[in-house]
């Protein structure tokens, strides 16, 4: 079974995550920026998701995760939750 471990920055809208991910590009610190703007419970540990199977996430997340280029920040990605930017650490 597949396993990653990502972090990720939820947001509202597009508008705000297309301006995180400009910040990301010019090398804002991912942990600080998901601390301040992420919705996601898990923004306060700096946007880790931890560890997680393949199938545990919706098929938008997961397609990221499981699919895309490792240590890059991926979105914004539209889930129902809102819009995610991805950067998945590790999979095997």
């Amino acid at each position: 079974m597949s396993k990653a471990c990502a972090l990720h920055i939820l947001v509202k809208t597009r508008e705000e995550a297309e301006k995180l991910k400009q910040q990301l590009a010019k090398g804002a610190d991912f942990g600080k920026l998901a601390k301040q703007h992420s919705q996601c419970p898990s923004g306060k540990k700096g946007g880790d998701l931890g560890e997680f199977r393949k199938g545990q996430m919706v098929k938008a997340f997961d397609d990221v995760v499981f699919k895309l280029a490792v240590l890059e920040v991926h979105g914004p990605v539209k889930t129902q939750f809102g819009y995610h930017l991805i950067k998945t650490l590790y999979r095997s």
